[in-house]
């Protein structure tokens, strides 16, 4: 079974991409995150036609994720117990679908970014990320995966300058402390063995020409499943300016084997 995640930036925009991101690399399924649309507005006949049931969470513009499989996609959940909102008023943001697909709880997740660590934006980051590790205790005991873009570099080997980023959010440590959190509690990052390199570079300078980049897109596995992963990688052509029709992404896809 092979899993995917790409932080798409908008489905709409680069949907005959990930038709044939699918196709080119026989993903079975495929979290997305910033879809940025109600799933009214996502064309999706082609990756019906294709052997895709998907699921989406979105609201206009803003956000927005998605589960695409050809392995079954069952127990569908926008949003997980606990979830907080932002805003005035308060609400819920379209940043968390999880589903059974092939027998494993997969979860799409586009984690708030914080924009500054002094940010009501980085509060309700540390708080988003809290409740789901709360809600993510009682996933522990299945084959469970946590993937997505996390907006969160752990060590300064995710990050191409840590002096320039010392002031910025994604590497400061209440982040890092969070992501741990995760780990601690027994679920394993399981792309960094297989996959080391960056996942996202900015549109700003040649960011990606020159590979200065960030690692923020993971898989965290429950300890069963990470014991059935066989390997990974990182599609950096995606994100490739000289490659695939239109304009890519600002993230490249992240894909998972299990045996």
């Amino acid at each position: 079974m092979r899993i995917a995640t790409w932080n798409v930036n908008s489905l709409r925009s680069r949907i005959d991409r990930v038709e044939a991101f699918l196709q080119r690399h026989e993903i079975d399924v495929l979290a997305l995150q910033e879809t940025k649309a109600r799933e009214d507005q996502l064309p999706l006949m082609g990756l019906q036609a294709l052997g895709y049931d998907v699921a989406v969470a979105g609201t206009n513009q803003w956000n927005g994720v998605a589960l695409i499989s050809r392995v079954g996609l069952d127990d569908v959940r926008v949003g997980f117990d606990d979830m907080p909102g932002y805003g005035d008023p308060l609400a819920a943001e379209s940043r968390a679908i999880g589903a059974r697909c092939g027998g494993v709880d997969i979860w799409s997740l586009y984690v708030p970014n914080g924009r500054k660590p002094d940010d009501p934006h980085y509060v309700y980051k540390l708080d988003w990320l809290a409740r789901l590790r709360d809600a993510a205790g009682s996933w522990l005991d299945g084959d469970t995966a946590l993937v997505g873009d996390w907006n969160i570099c752990p060590t300064d080997d995710d990050v191409f300058d840590p002096a320039q980023f010392a002031k910025s959010t994604h590497v400061t440590p209440p982040e890092r402390a969070a992501f741990q959190g995760f780990l601690d509690d027994g679920y394993v990052e399981v792309t960094r063995e297989h996959a080391p390199g960056y996942t996202y570079w900015d549109y700003y300078r040649q960011r990606f020409e020159r590979d200065r980049g960030l690692k923020i897109d993971f898989v965290v596995a429950s300890p069963s499943l990470a014991g059935r992963v066989t390997g990974a990688f990182i599609d950096r052509d995606e994100r490739d300016p000289a490659q695939g029709s239109g304009s890519p992404s600002d993230h490249a896809p992240v894909v998972v084997d299990l045996d």
